[in-house]
């Protein structure tokens, strides 16, 4: 076997040591992109995927409705924010999506602030949403911002 042979059997080998003297399998992390992954993990980015999602859960809500529902769910785009609106015949609320510079608001119809999201790109390469200085799933945010206004009875 020569040098090189050797050498890669050696990596091979000390990897899968290590993997399972720390309980990890997997690829590994030394080779990681993180400029890539960390390029991801952008508010503009964070905020666009948040608006994709936000509006298939109106789709989703409005579908809910019961047959001839007096009320409707929609979206409307602004620069740097979106807003999510209940229109029925003598009511209508909303709650906004706003990109600022160093978080992402949510704000109700009187102007009053929910939360902010900011970002966190943890050791694990990972882009994390964080309310409050907690880790949040994209589908918590948004039920955090929506759910009052989708589902609140009157």
């Amino acid at each position: 076997m020569d040098k090189a042979n050797h050498t890669v059997v050696d990596d091979a080998a000390q990897s899968g040591a290590n993997n399972a003297s720390n309980g990890r399998t997997g690829k590994d992390r030394s080779t990681l992109d993180w400029v890539t992954a960390r390029s991801a993990c952008t508010l503009p980015k964070v905020f666009a995927t948040l608006r994709q999602q936000v509006e298939e859960d109106v789709k989703t809500r409005n579908a809910k409705r019961p047959t001839f529902a007096p009320y409707e769910f929609s979206v409307a785009d602004d620069i740097d924010a979106f807003t999510v609106f209940l229109k029925a015949k003598d009511l209508s609320r909303s709650v906004t999506f706003k990109l600022n510079e160093h978080a992402i608001a949510v704000h109700d119809d009187q102007g009053s602030a929910k939360f902010q999201v900011r970002l966190h790109f943890n050791d694990l390469a990972e882009c994390r949403l964080r309310v409050d200085e907690q880790e949040r799933e994209f589908w918590q945010v948004r039920r955090m911002a929506l759910e009052d206004l989708m589902f609140r009875q009157e």
